[in-house]
């Protein structure tokens, strides 16, 4: 490993010895107050080490910096969700200030195993090689695990068990389709699998072949909540600690559609299936279930649980459109782009309604949305941030909902995926059904005015921005989306 190496990876090694310290000023501190504030330090240690990687790849003449035996690539691509997820992390951290009280002896824990996710989270998005995908996948996917079952209840320790076992099994599906890729390709770097697929040297004709490819679309179709594979959301939704749900309904799907768009566009990009049409159908199937099923629910957890899963599908759309081409045989690029935008604008919306459902849920000691009912005359500021993010998760203007959708479809439309996005603009009429209840039930519903809700001013920090974040890319979405087609043109070059 050479300095180079270690400066391509400074901002993961910035957050994992955060990490790691503030674990180990939990055991030496009394004053547990000092934990976020060191934790943002190291975030923000970070964000600068990815600006100055930014600057550097900007100046090199092919926009990309490469190391760790060629296993790592740093571009625009990764740096954009370098600084998602750890925009995201630092989100967390403020909004869950008065919630993480309740770990009492956890606290330093909390904080850790949050930036150690966060950094198997950015290695996904950097990673080109099989092997190295898959070890950050896990470094990604256990801190998860234990964090879900923090709480010490049995439904906590439930969550955190079957995420567990159904992350071990999606890993295994992951690591075995790997396997026979390796098998047919001779190689595990995804420039030297699409040189194979590209000149005809692997018999993708194969069914064990296409069978690997399947078994690494079933084991990403975990990690991103797709159906058939979404079983585990409800449930871990529900039992894990509010904080923890947030970080991974945005956090862990921002990561995974990265290392699926890399794996899918860079190493399979030339194989000889329809991968547009599978892709389609998933994401009909993921938008359907999770509404249909979402209408049903009675705790809020459970109906965030089935939103993330349609939301999932509204997302496969662009990696639907990705596969498509003109008829010319050029790229239609608006389906990444479009991926990419929504993924940031679903980070803010859904940050936003969790933040404000963590503040709710401390003082009433109730998920049922039954019980929030008349909760706008205690906690106005907090209701009004519910109401503008469900109107974002529906798709209304001007929130940045709205406008991700608007992408999404219009990608869909331009790869000859019309019926898709018909499918989409339905579901996304379904889908008011419930988050509309919420804000009946907030807004109409029986309540007193007393008891105001209090918070303290981190939260409301991180309220602010993520409701700021809603508004002003839904109304302004031109420099997101310019910076996201920068992103994907550079995962293009790469390819």
């Amino acid at each position: 490993m050479t300095i180079n190496d270690l400066y391509l990876i400074a901002p993961e090694i910035a957050l994992a010895s955060t990490g790691l310290i503030v674990i180990v000023l939990d055991l030496v501190l009394n004053n547990k107050r000092f934990l976020p504030v060191f934790a943002l330090l190291g975030v923000l240690v970070s964000v600068f080490f990815t600006l100055a990687l930014c600057a550097d790849i900007s100046a090199s003449s092919n926009g990309s910096m490469i190391g760790l035996f060629s296993t790592l690539v740093v571009d625009k691509f990764a740096i954009f969700f370098k600084l998602l997820i750890l925009s995201i992390v630092a989100l967390v951290v403020l909004g869950s200030v008065d919630f993480v009280n309740k770990f009492e002896d956890s606290q330093g824990e909390f904080y850790g195993l949050i930036l150690l996710s966060a950094v198997g989270m950015m290695l996904m998005a950097a990673t080109k090689e099989l092997i190295s995908i898959y070890i950050s996948v896990e470094l990604a996917t256990l801190p998860i695990a234990a964090l879900a079952a923090l709480m010490k209840t049995n439904r906590s320790s439930e969550a955190g068990l079957k995420f567990l076992l159904l992350a071990a099994v999606s890993s295994a599906f992951l690591l075995y389709g790997m396997v026979l890729v390796y098998g047919f390709t001779g190689s595990t770097y995804l420039d030297v699998i699409a040189g194979a697929v590209t000149t005809g040297a692997v018999p993708f004709g194969s069914s064990v072949m296409l069978a690997g490819i399947a078994l690494i679309v079933v084991g990403f179709g975990f990690k991103i909540s797709m159906v058939p594979f979404q079983m585990w959301v409800p449930d871990v939704y529900e039992g894990s600690p509010t904080p923890v749900v947030a970080f991974l309904s945005v956090a862990s799907k921002a990561a995974a559609f990265a290392v699926i768009l890399r794996v899918f566009y860079v190493g399979f990009g030339g194989v000889n299936v329809d991968w547009a049409s599978m892709f389609a159908v998933l994401a009909a199937l993921s938008m359907t279930t999770g509404n249909l099923v979402a209408m049903m629910q009675t705790n809020i957890k459970r109906l965030l649980g089935y939103s993330t899963i349609a939301q999932a599908g509204y997302i496969l759309v662009g990696v639907a459109a990705i596969t498509a081409t003109t008829p010319d045989g050029g790229i239609v690029g608006l389906g990444p782009s479009g991926v990419l935008f929504y993924l940031a604008g679903y980070a803010v919306t859904n940050l936003a309604a969790f933040f404000a459902i963590i503040v709710i849920n401390n003082h009433i000691n109730s998920e049922l949305i039954s019980d929030f009912s008349g909760i706008a005359k205690r906690a106005p500021l907090l209701s009004a941030v519910i109401a503008i993010s469900m109107i974002s998760l529906i798709g209304i203007p001007p929130t940045v909902g709205f406008m991700g959708k608007l992408y999404l479809f219009n990608a869909a439309v331009s790869s000859g995926l019309v019926w898709l996005a018909v499918v989409g603009v339905l579901n996304s009429v379904i889908s008011a059904y419930y988050y509309l209840r919420v804000v009946k039930t907030m807004y109409l519903g029986a309540g007193e005015p007393e008891n105001r809700i209090t918070y303290s001013l981190p939260v409301l920090v991180a309220v602010v921005v993520v409701v700021i974040g809603i508004l002003v890319i839904g109304i302004v979405p031109g420099p997101l989306f310019e910076f996201t087609e920068v992103a994907v043109r550079s995962l293009f070059i790469a390819s």
